[in-house]
């Protein structure tokens, strides 16, 4: 192949490579956190999508499933939201507050674009709530479900990954951008998918070569 010719596939191959890190965030994924059998609290609680207080005045942490959820690849995801409600309780100065005992939490995630299920364990050693004060923190475990098998309670999620952070931190009452609620956040990522970034340096580094090496070549 003459110096020539490598020098338009650098440039073509260049642009093309562009062309696929413009793209590369395009694919989309699918998924909720629906109430599917098993999602809840356990050890201490009924079950179900809302945990009563132990002791104290009364109080509920409840839990807000994500429904269906179209994401671009990679995105922050949001994967449910928690609500601690606490009517009468005071501030912790005055000193009439709730207590709720350890619980766990199971979040099942059903990934419907990739056809499988998973599963987000919560667990929390309770703690004392008061109007402006919280001590309830869950810490998860795993950290990602998938590629493929990894984490799944049915089917595969192909070069999907889901990952959640390591813990969450209720907040109080009277806390948060919305009052008394707390987001579950993780990330939405596919193996699958080049970052954008790598894509755009190989290309940009083609191209140039290209580029370059048409401008050193005398006119035929």
């Amino acid at each position: 192949m003459s110096i020539r010719r490598i020098a338009q596939a650098a440039s073509i191959t260049g642009v093309a490579i562009f062309v696929m890190a413009a793209s590369a965030s395009a694919a989309i994924i699918t998924f909720n956190t629906q109430a599917v059998p098993g999602t809840g609290f356990g050890v201490g609680g009924a079950g179900g999508l809302t945990l009563n207080n132990s002791s104290g005045v009364a109080a509920t942490l409840a839990f807000q499933p994500q429904p269906n959820t179209t994401y671009g690849v990679p995105s922050n995801v949001n994967f449910g939201i928690f609500t601690l409600e606490c009517v009468t309780c005071t501030t912790q100065a005055i000193g009439t507050g709730t207590h709720f005992d350890p619980f766990t939490f199971n979040m099942v995630l059903t990934d419907v674009t990739d056809g499988a299920t998973g599963q987000f364990v919560g667990t929390s050693s309770g703690g004392n709530v008061w109007h402006n004060t919280s001590e309830i923190t869950l810490n998860w475990l795993p950290l990602q479900l998938g590629p493929g098998t990894s984490g799944a309670l049915t089917g595969s999620f192909g070069q999907t990954t889901f990952e959640t952070t390591a813990r969450t931190r209720i907040v109080a009452p009277n806390s948060g951008l919305d009052v008394g609620q707390t987001t579950v956040q993780g990330n939405l990522d596919s193996a699958a998918i080049p970052e954008p970034a790598t894509l755009s340096l190989v290309g940009g580094a083609l191209l140039g070569l290209g580029m370059l090496c048409r401008k050193r070549l005398p006119p035929q």
